[in-house]
């Protein structure tokens, strides 16, 4: 098993860090590696705590009388300088619970308001976003939203049009626009399925 050695921390900024990790591969010769994280503090990465607490919430809602409609945002995002479709999502705040930051979330990008489902821990735990790159992770909290849309919550630095999309238009969106990865999942159960929520029942 590989072996990490030091860690040195690169980077001061409010959302995301990047970390120097001296290491050892599996065969004990001296490996470099870097990690992007939410960890404001060293002793907060994962490789450290070794506990996976959500550093972020998608949140998958379905709109309308009929339930026949799934929110979704589209945003500009700097690392691909284009937008792309994704679920509302955002960080869990301090002494907040994802549930908590799931009905924040979806009030302030889409000025929404969200009703939750329960649901078993195996669909809601938080799980690794891109895991060779960051040690982020995110829980998935399910429900039904419902409102007006408004962008008068939104921060001046998001880029955020909210679409209440229906099975064409979710169909047009995976066939020619980008797609966040744990966004396009969900999209292909929606439209397979009459109740897009079918896998959630026990």
């Amino acid at each position: 098993m590989a072996l990490i050695k030091e860690i040195t921390k690169l980077t001061d900024n409010k959302y995301v860090n990047l970390y120097y990790l001296k290491a050892e591969n599996k065969k004990g010769a001296p490996h470099n590696y870097y990690v992007a994280s939410r960890a404001r503090r060293l002793e907060d990465l994962k490789c450290r705590t070794k506990a996976n607490s959500p550093d972020g919430v998608i949140i998958y809602s379905l709109y309308g009388e009929d339930k026949d409609r799934v929110v979704l945002i589209r945003q500009y995002r700097y690392s691909i300088d284009d937008y792309i479709y994704e679920f509302p999502a955002g960080l869990v705040d301090e002494g907040e619970n994802f549930h908590q930051a799931a009905v924040r979330e979806l009030h302030e990008e889409t000025g929404l308001d969200l009703e939750t489902i329960p649901v078993e821990t195996g669909y809601e735990k938080p799980y690794f976003t891109t895991i060779g790159l960051t040690d982020e992770s995110c829980a998935t909290v399910y429900g039904y939203a419902s409102g007006k849309i408004t962008e008068k919550y939104q921060e001046d630095s998001e880029e955020i049009e909210v679409v209440l999309a229906d099975r064409t238009e979710v169909k047009r969106i995976l066939k020619e626009e980008n797609v966040a990865l744990m966004c396009s999942y969900q999209l292909m159960h929606f439209l397979k399925n009459e109740d897009p929520f079918y896998f959630l029942q026990s």
